[in-house]
């Protein structure tokens, strides 16, 4: 027989005289273990504990007659003290003991090779199912009332907040709501902020170059053409979505700022604020004559006598203002008549110049007596007429400025309709 066949049968021998032992449960246990048969050798230690739960008692044995022999027994009451051991009690002792130390150990492991065999923790619970964020929409639409109808583009945020703030942005001349909507950006602040934004749209039968007739006195008045047309727009959008009716703005560009102010001020229980870029005073035209000399010069008078058409006088409005100083399509003097419009004599101005990049500008707050600011003022040097801070997606927009939508919803945030 070769070396590895005696080997072999050496070890299987050694098998054979475990077999039955608390020996072989302990490495048929660990065998298991190790293969991850874990339910096996869970049950093995439970047939272990059973068989070996405690050791059988040894039976006294008769000591083998022995033959007489000549040596001196000893005293009767010493022999009666002497313990009966015998050979096969001297071998059984330490295997009884081993047997004790075995089953104990087993014992010991049975609960932990026992958790091996089931699960640590629970099932993970199956996460839960959540809605996830409806997509933004831009969606076309149309209002129709007895001052007239106007189609508007509605952009619907994924993920509003409720009840959610509503900005009306009207279009300057040649501008539509989708070029307004790209080169403003407004609509990827409303997507990460929240809020709707409806764009009016002027139509060719109005305008022939879709300007907003700011100048028209029957378009400056409430209940009135555009004016109310838009207004109108406005409160069927609050109806059709969750709109915050404390926290409706609106704001325009050029003849859009101008058409704006106008509405603002004839609806002050509609709109919270107004912003208005490049734009006008309200009522400070009432034909095409004399909207055509204050854009180029201002209003002439607009503040000695009522405009024609605007709110009463000394009447605040929250307004925001942007006009860069070097628009030659409105003249920057508007901007003054604007904030003149909002009373800023009676407030506190402060001031504050930035040059870091871009064009350079200067933002003006103006607070009241209990130190909110009611007005803004940002003069942007060396722009045009243009959207400041806007993106060449549209047009008529300067990316060098600061960025106007950011600011006039900064602006806007502050304020609200209702009891301050």
């Amino acid at each position: 027989m070769d070396p590895f066949s005696k080997l072999k049968a050496l070890q299987d021998g050694a098998r054979d005289r475990a077999a039955g032992s608390p020996f072989a449960d302990m490495i048929e246990i660990t065998r298991l273990t190790s293969l991850g048969r874990l339910d096996e050798a869970t049950a093995l230690i439970q047939r272990s504990l059973g068989g070996y739960a405690a050791a059988p008692p040894s039976e006294p044995q008769t000591p083998a007659p022995q033959p007489s022999t000549h040596r001196e027994e000893a005293p009767q009451d010493a022999r009666r003290e002497a313990p009966h051991k015998t050979r096969g009690e001297t071998r059984a002792e330490p295997a009884v003991r081993v047997r004790k130390a075995v089953v104990k150990v087993v014992r010991g492991l049975a609960p932990v090779l026992k958790g091996l065999g089931q699960p640590r923790r629970g099932p993970a619970r199956s996460p839960v199912a959540r809605k996830p964020p409806a997509e933004s929409r831009f969606v076309a639409l149309s209002h129709a009332e007895p001052a007239g109808s106007r189609d508007y583009k509605l952009f619907i945020p994924g993920d509003s907040v409720e009840p959610a703030p509503l900005i009306v942005m009207l279009h300057g001349c040649m501008q539509n709501p989708d070029d307004f909507a790209a080169g403003t950006g407004m609509n990827v602040l409303a997507e990460r902020e929240g809020f709707f934004v409806v764009y009016p749209a002027q139509s060719r039968q109005a305008h022939v170059q879709r300007c907003w007739n700011w100048y028209e006195p029957r378009d400056q008045r409430r209940e009135s053409g555009e004016a109310a047309i838009i207004a109108g727009l406005t409160r069927a959008v609050m109806a059709a979505h969750p709109i915050d009716p404390a926290q409706v703005y609106i704001a325009g560009m050029s003849a859009g700022g101008a058409a704006a102010l106008n509405i603002a001020r004839a609806y002050p229980d509609l709109y919270a604020a107004v912003g208005v870029h490049s734009g006008l005073a309200a009522g400070c035209a009432r034909d095409l004559g004399s909207a055509l000399m204050a854009m180029q010069v201002g209003a002439p008078g607009l503040g000695t006598a009522a405009p024609f058409g605007a709110s009463p006088a000394g009447q605040r409005i929250p307004t925001i203002v942007f006009h860069g100083d070097e628009d030659g399509t409105v003249s920057v003097r508007n901007a003054d008549q604007v904030l003149a419009q909002a009373n800023v004599a009676g407030l506190t101005a402060q001031s504050e110049t930035f040059e870091d990049r871009g064009h350079p500008f200067t933002r003006t707050r103006y607070r009241d007596g209990t130190g909110r600011v009611v007005v803004e003022d940002w003069r942007v040097r060396g722009a045009g007429h243009a959207w400041s801070g806007g993106r060449p997606e549209g047009s008529y927009t300067d990316a060098d400025g600061p960025d106007a939508s950011r600011a006039m919803l900064d602006f806007f945030a502050e304020h609200r309709l209702g009891p301050r």
